[in-house]
């Protein structure tokens, strides 16, 4: 599944682990995302959300 919002185009960013002996190794960190059925022009359509867009009210799920 894409880790991007189609509401808001939020994406995954990207840092490192830090060991206690600051040894780095890459991570990334992902926004919830969901797959939800909204309404988009009265038609229910599946959309991936984040979860802050859900609860802000930007969608209107089906």
């Amino acid at each position: 599944m894409s880790k991007i919002c189609e509401v808001c185009g939020k994406k995954p960013s990207f840092g490192f682990n830090i060991s206690h002996s600051h040894r780095k190794t890459k991570r990334r960190w992902n926004p919830n995302v969901q797959k939800i059925r909204v309404v988009v022009d009265g038609k229910p359509t599946h959309m991936n959300v984040c979860t802050k867009c859900m609860k802000a009210g930007k969608v209107e799920r089906y």
